[in-house]
C-alpha cells in the first residue's frame, strides 16, 4: 500500500514580513495573505482527485502553521494535530522576538554549523535533522499505507531530504521554499522496515502558480 506525504510550508506570516524570530510568543500567526494563501491551498488539496483523501493533518505548534492546517483539516472534515517535532529552529527564549539580524549579529557562536549551533542557545543543524526527521517517520510509519498532510516550515520542508532522501548533513544544494506550496513525497514499500523504504519526489514547492498571491 502506498504511503503519501504531502507537506506544506505555512502561508505568509507576520514574523516573515517583519524579520523577527517566530517562536512561541515571538510568532503572530498569518498575514491577510497568508490566511487567503491557506485558505486557497486548502480548496486545491481538497479538490485534488490525483491525491487519496488524508487519513490525518498534521502541524507545529507555531501559530503561523497552526493557522495554515485549520482550513486543510477542515476542508477533509478532520482536526489538524500539533507536533512540536515539526517545528523549525528551537530558538532559545531570549531570542524570541528580536530582529533577525540582531540575533545573528550579536548572539553568533563562534565555529557554529553542522554539530554546533549558529547562535548561543540555538539548536545545531544536526539536532534539528534528527528532531524533525524522527517525527516526520513517526508519523509515517503510523500512517502507512495512507495519505497524511503535515504543514510546517522551510526547515520541515528541508529535513524531508534527509528523512526520506538520505541526503548528508552537509547537503550539496540549497533549496528555496515558497509560502504555501506542496512537496509530495511516497513510498510503496514498508515505512518500518530495513533498509529504509525508498521514496520517490513527485513534487517539490508547488504553489499551483500563485506563490505571490
Amino acid at each position: 500500500m502506498r504511503t503519501r506525504l504531502i507537506f506544506v510550508r505555512h502561508g505568509e506570516s507576520v514574523h516573515q514580513v517583519d524579520g523577527t524570530v517566530g517562536g512561541p510568543h515571538g510568532c503572530r500567526g498569518l498575514t491577510a495573505l497568508g490566511h487567503d494563501q491557506a485558505h486557497r491551498l486548502a480548496r486545491r488539496l481538497a479538490e485534488d482527485h490525483a491525491v487519496d483523501r488524508p487519513v490525518a493533518v498534521y502541524s507545529s505548534v507555531l501559530r503561523r502553521t497552526v493557522e495554515t492546517a485549520q482550513p486543510i483539516a477542515a476542508a477533509f472534515g478532520l482536526r489538524a494535530v500539533a507536533d512540536c517535532g515539526l517545528c523549525t529552529w528551537h530558538t532559545p527564549p531570549y531570542a524570541d522576538g528580536l530582529p533577525v539580524t540582531r540575533f545573528r549579529a550579536e548572539h553568533a557562536a563562534v565555529g557554529g554549523g553542522l554539530f554546533r549551533p549558529f547562535e548561543t542557545g540555538n539548536e545545531s543543524w544536526a539536532e534539528l535533522v534528527v528532531r524533525i526527521s524522527r517525527a516526520i517517520m513517526e508519523i509515517a510509519h503510523r500512517h502507512r499505507g495512507s495519505t497524511v498532510v503535515l504543514v510546517g516550515h522551510t526547515a520541515t520542508v528541508e529535513v524531508a531530504f534527509h528523512a526520506l532522501a538520505a541526503q548528508p548533513l552537509h547537503r550539496g544544494f540549497d533549496l528555496v521554499i515558497a509560502p504555501a506550496s506542496i512537496t509530495e513525497w511516497t513510498t510503496d514499500h514498508d515505512t518500518g522496515a530495513w533498509p529504509p523504504a525508498r521514496w520517490t519526489l513527485h513534487r517539490f514547492g508547488d504553489t499551483g502558480g500563485w506563490a505571490r498571491g
